[in-house]
Parts: C-alpha cells; sequence; structure tokens
C-alpha cells in the first residue's frame, strides 16, 4: 500500500483484522496492520513483504535494513517471498532488486504507476522489475481525470483529482518460481488493455 496507507481514515476500522493487507514493513514499530504475510494457494505459500523507499518520500526507517531483518526470518521457513517495493526512485528500486538477488523468490516496484520494460532474473535467481503498473483507467494520468491534471501543471493551483472513468489497463507480473529452490524460472510482464478483454 506504500504512501497511500493513511489516506483513508476508515483502514483504521480493519488494517489490524486483515491479514491479506500488508503495509510498509519499515513504518515504526507499534504501527497498526501488518508489514509481511503469508497467503497460502494451490498448497503452497508465498511469504508477501511491503516494504517503502525513501528517496523523494517520507522518511521512515531504512528498507534494506528492514529487508534484512524481515527476509532472512521468513526464509528460515518459506521458500517463495515476494517483496512489494514501493519507492520512486528507479535507482532505490534497483539497489533493493540486487540487495536481495538470491534472497527473495520476487522483487517488484510499486508506486509510479507506470509499467517498466527492465523485467529480469537476476544471477541469484531473483525475478526483478522497477514498476509494475497499474491496475485502472488508461486514458487519464495516472489514473486521474486528464483535465484535472492538466489544470495542476499549468496554473500550480489545488485541484480536487477524480479518478478518469475511461477505459482500463490491467498490468501486472507473472513469474514461474522452482519448487526445490524458490529461484524464479521464467517470467513475464502482463499488459492487458479493455479492447482485448473478453467480456462474458
Amino acid at each position: 500500500m506504500g504512501n497511500h496507507t493513511w489516506d483513508n481514515k476508515e483502514i483504521f476500522d480493519f488494517i489490524d483484522d486483515e491479514p491479506r493487507m500488508v503495509r510498509p514493513a519499515n513504518f515504526p514499530p507499534g504501527t497498526p496492520g501488518l508489514g509481511h504475510t503469508v497467503i497460502k494457494a494451490g498448497g503452497k505459500e508465498l511469504a508477501i513483504v511491503n516494504l517503502q523507499g525513501r528517496t523523494f518520500l517520507p522518511a521512515i526507517d531504512c528498507p534494506f535494513r528492514i529487508s534484512d531483518e524481515i527476509v532472512d526470518q521468513l526464509r528460515k521457513k518459506h521458500k517463495f517471498i515476494l517483496v512489494d517495493f514501493h519507492a520512486e526512485a528507479t535507482s532505490e528500486k534497483i539497489a533493493m532488486g540486487w540487495h536481495l538477488d538470491g534472497r527473495a523468490s520476487i522483487v517488484v516496484g510499486t508506486h509510479t504507476h507506470v509499467q517498466s520494460n527492465d523485467d529480469t532474473i537476476l544471477p541469484g535467481g531473483t525475478a526483478y522489475l522497477t514498476d509494475a503498473g497499474m491496475v485502472g483507467p488508461r486514458e487519464g494520468i495516472l489514473g486521474m481525470e486528464r483535465e484535472a491534471v492538466l489544470r495542476k501543471f499549468k496554473t500550480q493551483l489545488p485541484v480536487r483529482f477524480q479518478v478518469d472513468k475511461g477505459k482500463w489497463q490491467f498490468h501486472g507480473l507473472f513469474v514461474q518460481l522452482d519448487d526445490a529452490t524458490g529461484k524464479a524460472k521464467k517470467m513475464e510482464k502482463i499488459r492487458l488493455l479493455e479492447d482485448d478483454w473478453i467480456m462474458n
């Protein structure tokens, strides 16, 4: 959820009771919610860690240090580990990929809403992508109505953004992991556009 975790006050009503939801693990101790979780599917377990970067975002605890603590602990029980690194700077995301290469199965960046084109399996077996992209409107600007965003850029005055109601897109990442090692064997970016969807 990254830097938008606390945007809606209603989250405090359920964040402690929803184990499928993770907020950045590098928030201070005692912060509501979980920084990592484990989901079960198809008889396997996937540990998911959420971290937030510090470059151009509010300064919180070091995501590299916290990733060491959490990932190394999770590796004692879990073979498959996905790290969602919610960060602004591509350099910080790339650094995290190399930092966790061979320890996490997947390191994928989020936050910019724009899918990057650098999907790769690093030498240690970690599937890496700088940004997964977004699920949402594709004809707006990062999901928001174009006119409001353009007005903000042109006038520098406060503007209320609304979610665009145009055609949608679905971005994601498919990764095949080795059952024995937890390392990535194959990866493929997903980009589906509404025009291509088969609606039943």
